[in-house]
């Protein structure tokens, strides 16, 4: 039965209402009569002489594109330039061969004829490049045989492929972590892996380098803070980010007691590999080759393509489910054009020859890096060596800081620069300071490479020496 408006019952309903109520409908009525009978004032227009508006238009300044840009003389700002291929050693333009140690082909691998060749092929078949990301016609059929190459390698079940080396770690880590979620990570570990901490929007605990110690306390202190709400404790998952060998600093990550660490607090453990992929282990697996743990400890490894492996972008291993959850969440993955097939054409044939040579590979490499760590170690007191014996990545620093980093590493640029000039190229290792976690100290940054002869590992060393000589003495 449809209701009628009644006005009787309305005014009833209204005169039992309270004091208060009738004032503050009262209020509102008479503001809404005000609000459509007020009289609209008219904006007072200044109208400025054409003098006026010169004066204003020439005393506007607006506010730069790039706040506080570096000056024109800042290092940055003028980069060397290779010419021709870069090798064992570097022509910078001179027309002189510089003996390379500061790019990280570890293994001279892009300088092999069958891989050049497996490029070439490969070019001529699909072209220069995808032009498009793996799910828009970007898949290759190369890229499918790389992806089962790799998870064949690292004896995994699955594996995806990124196009860029950065965007693997930085896509992959928010792929599984999310906000509420608990990261500990090395506080050392490289940029890439920042940038993906911070885009996972999960609390991110670092723990200082290489302290098992350090991260068992905050383990231990997250586990007493678990039981007091398990209903969050249950919620909440907890990641450990690390790398084999850290770009940073040359070390080594203890991954044994990392993997008792992580059964016993129920971690998902992930391993950035860039720098041991290829040259670390019998089987050039990496670190877990090389202390012989299982796959299965490991929840994913992510690595590089652009230093062993001679070519460009990157890749991760682990379980089907972990890997193919990327296909959809990994943001470098979906939104990126596909690696060029015929760098995918030439990681294929890396993975050929460090099956069929790895492991003599890895010994030779390993023999020239601890000869380098030798040499270093013996250099002018005003520096000192950091790094593994057997690590590709070493790093010279100031024995004795001046206590500001900029001058720390202008002096350290004046014996790059020194040492150019004795046949010898070398890197200072850079950094965003403003936006590290924790900024390393500033070093340079030695590469090996398992084709240097002993004589031009002695020429290192009297070229440093020489350099330090003209520089600080």
């Amino acid at each position: 039965m449809s209701s009628q408006w009644n006005v009787y019952e309305s005014f009833q309903a209204l005169l039992q209402a309270g004091p208060y109520h009738l004032a503050l409908e009262g209020v509102l009525v008479m503001c809404i009569i005000w609000l459509f009978t007020a009289k609209k004032q008219p904006s007072k227009l200044i109208r400025l002489t054409k003098k006026e508006e010169e004066e204003l238009i020439a005393e506007w300044m607006p506010e730069p594109l790039v706040p506080n840009p570096p000056k024109e003389d800042h290092p940055a700002l003028h980069t060397r330039t290779i010419y021709g291929k870069p090798g064992r050693y570097l022509d910078l333009g001179t027309g002189e061969k510089l003996l390379n140690l500061g790019t990280h082909s570890y293994l001279n691998l892009g300088e092999r004829p069958e891989v050049e060749e497996a490029a070439l092929e490969c070019l001529h078949k699909y072209g220069v490049g995808s032009c498009g990301p793996r799910g828009f016609y970007g898949t290759t059929e190369v890229h499918l045989k790389l992806e089962d190459r790799l998870a064949v390698f690292f004896n995994c079940e699955k594996a995806v492929l990124y196009s860029y080396g950065f965007s693997t770690s930085a896509s992959a880590i928010p792929a599984y972590s999310k906000s509420g979620d608990v990261i500990y990570a090395d506080e050392m570990v490289n940029f890439a892996l920042q940038r993906g901490l911070q885009a996972s929007r999960s609390r991110i605990v670092y723990f200082r380098h290489n302290d098992v110690e350090h991260l068992r306390e905050l383990l231990e202190e997250q586990s007493r803070l678990d039981k007091k709400d398990p209903k969050k404790a249950n919620a909440t998952r907890k990641f450990m980010v690390v790398e084999s060998i850290y770009i940073n600093t040359g070390m080594m990550c203890p991954l044994p007691e990392l993997v008792k660490l992580r059964q016993k607090y129920k971690l998902r453990l992930f391993i950035d590999e860039s720098v041991t992929f290829g040259t670390l282990g019998p089987n050039c697996r990496g670190i877990t080759d090389h202390y012989n743990i299982p796959m299965k400890e490991v929840d994913m490894i992510m690595a590089n393509l652009e230093s062993s492996a001679a070519s460009s972008g990157g890749f991760c291993v682990g379980t089907e489910f972990v890997i193919e959850h990327q296909r959809l969440s990994g943001l470098g993955y979906c939104f990126s054009a596909s690696l060029p097939p015929m760098l995918a054409a030439a990681s294929i044939k890396v993975l050929d020859i460090l099956e069929s040579e790895g492991c003599e590979l890895v010994v030779v490499l390993q023999d020239k890096c601890r000869q380098i760590q030798e040499v270093l170690s013996k250099l002018s007191s005003k520096l000192e060596v950091s790094g593994e014996d057997i690590s590709p990545v070493k790093h010279l620093r100031l024995r004795e800081s001046t206590g500001d980093r900029e001058a720390d590493e202008n002096i350290l640029r004046k014996i790059v620069e020194k040492a150019e000039s004795h046949g010898l190229a070398l890197t200072l290792a850079s950094y965003l300071w403003e936006k590290e976690a924790s900024p390393p100290l500033p070093s340079i940054r030695i590469t090996v490479n398992k084709d240097l002869t002993t004589e031009e590992i002695q020429k290192v060393g009297e070229a440093i020496q020489k350099a330090v000589m003209e520089v600080m003495e």
